[in-house]
């Protein structure tokens, strides 16, 4: 049985358009900030919850090195953190992709896919499933904040391929 080929065009990353999944982390006038350092700084504050605590977990702050694929892209997995969330903020100038799922059963009519910028982290809230990050144009790496400790803290579900991510509407 042959599935039907979806494409999927990236919409801009918002943080509405992304809470159900997660936190977006930019500086922007909306977020809570301050002037600290005898002026000097502004403090953009309290950009995302860090959620590692279940079973004993504790804080990890790690740099992925990721890799460009070719696109289109079939979407072929899926990932999900049960125990705590996970921030992955851009250390470079280059835009990357988002995918994303509602948390509980991964549902893959309701995959997202959206497009961020160079200067837009994300935090993946505990249970949302989301793919592997998908740098473009250059190999890029990400400052990671994530759970470690006991526990299995990673579901993977492999996908048939049948959603195609496209980054130009056809």
């Amino acid at each position: 049985m042959t599935s039907k080929i979806i494409n999927v065009v990236p919409q801009e990353l918002t943080a509405e358009n992304f809470s159900a999944y997660g936190d977006v982390i930019s500086v922007s006038e909306s977020a809570e900030h301050f002037a600290i350092n005898d002026g000097h700084t502004m403090r953009y504050h309290d950009l995302a919850e860090v959620d590692v605590a279940e079973q004993q977990g504790k804080t990890l702050i790690n740099i992925f090195r990721s890799t460009p694929l070719a696109f289109p892209l079939p979407i072929e997995m899926m990932e999900r953190h049960p125990l705590g969330s996970q921030a992955f903020i851009p250390k470079g100038k280059q835009p990357y992709v988002v995918v994303v799922a509602p948390a509980g059963e991964l549902d893959t009519s309701k995959i997202k896919v959206f497009l961020a910028s160079s200067e837009q982290g994300v935090n993946y809230h505990k249970g949302t499933w989301h793919h592997f990050c998908l740098a473009l144009n250059e190999v890029s790496d990400f400052l990671v904040v994530d759970r470690g400790g006991e526990g299995d803290n990673c579901d993977v579900e492999k996908l048939d391929g049948s959603l195609v991510i496209s980054l130009a509407a056809k």
